[in-house]
């Protein structure tokens, strides 16, 4: 090992610094729109209403989080009283989760929030970067 650094390594232009930054950005804009919710509450909340009956696991796998996260986020959604869930008559040991008229009035009023939040996280791009920037990502997933 030598003393000297490695001089063709720079933390400012490694990917995952450079995408950690920019959701910390996000993160902060998020919080600053949504202060109820955490993103993974919201998207839980928000994937629910789109798919309306569904299970847990489901769920999870539909909002990329793992079985112990997504359970976490629904057992708070539910304690805040989003979520009425029902054994799966096919399956006594699967829970169908269903957002309830709450879930739906939060998930409605929060939508301009979402969509604000989207924009501002965004706005440093053109439309054209925006879209580029989107596709990109997606290709990353």
């Amino acid at each position: 090992m030598t003393d000297a650094p490695t001089k063709d390594y720079v933390l400012d232009d490694q990917v995952g610094f450079v995408m950690r930054r920019a959701n910390q950005r996000h993160l902060g804009l998020f919080a600053a729109h949504i202060p109820d919710l955490t993103p993974t509450q919201f998207a839980a909340l928000a994937k629910l209403c789109e798919l309306g009956e569904t299970s847990q696991n489901a769920l999870g796998r539909a909002t990329a989080m793992d079985a112990a996260t997504i359970k976490g986020v629904v057992d708070r959604l539910r304690r805040k009283g989003f979520v009425d869930q029902r054994p799966d008559p096919d399956d006594q040991r699967r829970l169908l989760l269903k957002p309830n008229a709450a879930a739906w009035e939060a998930y409605d009023a929060l939508v301009p929030a979402a969509h604000a939040i989207t924009r501002d996280t965004l706005a440093p791009l053109t439309d054209g970067e925006q879209a580029i920037f989107l596709m990109l990502l997606h290709k990353l997933t």
